[in-house]
């Protein structure tokens, strides 16, 4: 029987919640289906281990965790530390070494779940948002002279290259390939910002002739949100620079009915490195040990984990419980309206996953 490793990473605020009842669930389908087995090891890195340690992370941590077969993640900000250093020291200190170049990240109404826009419940919002994740606007290229002076300047410089944007956008189309409606969106800004985002027009033409069976068209940003909200069904597949698909996606996971049930897939496709899987939801430290934090951004989060390793069977059988619990209300979390507590909706989704036919 094979055997993943799996590095946890609870990082702050709610991910320890969260993580714990993701490694429950995921430890739950395995046992049912008895085909694999998880050996998870859990990493005590972020804002507790910052205070300690002067560092969010070990200098070799990345050294730890770079066997593994993938690698679930909770959340990375702590209120008395400054976010840049919380993210460039924890999350992005993992994926951009790890060249988890292609963020992923599902976007669908769940049953039972309302969505805020009008006429969606239905199945009409279906999206997966492709992010370029190694550079662009957060490739941390700029910095800061003449600090508290009349005269400081600071940068941050958006770096895109050949290389970089010809292997987002061919992991894009081969996704819209693999999906129904065979539908990509290439998000641009290039009528403002007119040379790298020219170039990453230029390049979409270029691949986009690698895939003659994907219908494909281009969208500015600031106009890709009025469509977002005004014509949804026109979406399938996106495709969006660094900073312009953190914001779109968000966007996504608020029309689906919460942050809490949004995941994330950091992927390196080639495998060199492992994967790495999160909700987006963030470390909401006002909600930290009340026991009422979403869970389902990080099942769902397991779900695309399990994809990856190639199980198949028991992603499958993840998220039929998931949707099974989302359309009891008893399991509604406050986020989504309702009262129910994590504990709660990790045990009916362990419930469904024990009670399943497989």
């Amino acid at each position: 029987m094979k055997t993943y490793r799996i590095a946890a990473i609870p990082g702050d605020g709610i991910g320890a919640e969260v993580i714990s009842a993701g490694t429950e669930v995921l430890k739950a389908v395995a046992k049912r289906l008895d085909q694999f087995e998880l050996r998870i090891d859990e990493f005590d890195w972020g804002g507790e281990y910052y205070k300690i340690h002067g560092r969010m992370m070990p200098e070799d941590g990345r050294e730890q965790i770079r066997n593994h077969d993938a690698i679930l993640f909770g959340s990375a900000g702590y209120p008395d530390i400054p976010d840049h250093i919380t993210l460039w020291g924890l999350r992005l200190a993992i994926c951009q070494p790890f060249d988890q170049y292609a963020n992923v990240r599902p976007t669908r109404v769940l049953p039972g779940i309302t969505s805020p826009l009008r006429n969606v419940n239905d199945g009409e919002l279906d999206w997966v948002i492709v992010r370029e994740n190694s550079e662009g606007e957060y490739a941390g290229v700029g910095g800061r002279v003449h600090q508290g002076s009349p005269l400081e300047v600071a940068t941050d410089v958006a770096m895109f290259t050949r290389s970089g944007v010809e292997r987002i956008m061919r992991f894009a189309f081969k996704l819209a390939q693999s999906r129904p409606r065979r539908l990509l969106t290439v998000v641009t800004k290039s009528n403002a910002q007119r040379h790298a985002m020219v170039m990453w027009d230029e390049i979409a033409n270029e691949i986009a002739q690698e895939f003659p069976d994907v219908t494909w068209d281009k969208m500015l940003v600031d106009a890709m949100t009025t469509r977002m909200v005004m014509k949804p069904a026109s979406i399938d597949t996106v495709v969006a620079t660094n900073l312009h698909a953190d914001i779109l996606s968000d966007l996504a996971a608020a029309f689906s009915g919460s942050l809490g049930i949004a995941p994330t897939a950091n992927l390196n496709p080639e495998r060199k490195f492992p994967s790495m899987f999160e909700p987006i939801h963030g470390s909401a430290f006002d909600i930290m040990g009340k026991g009422i934090a979403n869970p389902i951004g990080t099942f769902w989060s397991g779900v695309l984990l399990l994809e990856h390793l190639g199980e198949q069977q028991a992603a499958g059988r993840l998220m039929d419980a998931i949707e099974r619990v989302t359309a009891d209300p008893r399991y509604h979390t406050p986020d989504l309206g309702g009262s129910a507590r994590t504990d709660e909706v990790t045990a009916a989704v362990i419930e469904e996953i024990r009670g399943a036919n497989v």
